[in-house]
């Protein structure tokens, strides 16, 4: 099953995170399919960058958001 899903990458205490199209079975920062976007929650306001036609492709062909994520597909479109 494919998920879009987060992939930290950032340091100790500093979280940063990628937003990727992954296999289910794979490991949280394990191989991806596809990068789709960032999120930084230690900005104010946290900066989301998503690029709407790839994650409306992906959940098309079947890929299902975390909840985390969803909720971040919900605010960007909010915020467009």
């Amino acid at each position: 099953m494919v998920k879009i899903r987060l992939s930290r990458v950032g340091a100790k205490k500093a979280p940063f995170y990628h937003i990727v199209v992954a296999d289910s079975r794979k490991a949280r920062n394990g191989k991806i399919i596809e990068q789709i976007g960032t999120y930084d929650p230690m900005t104010n306001p946290a900066t989301l960058i998503l690029d709407n036609e790839k994650v409306e492709k992906w959940i098309k062909n079947g890929a299902q958001p975390t909840e985390t994520v969803r909720a971040l597909i919900n605010k960007s479109k909010e915020n467009k």
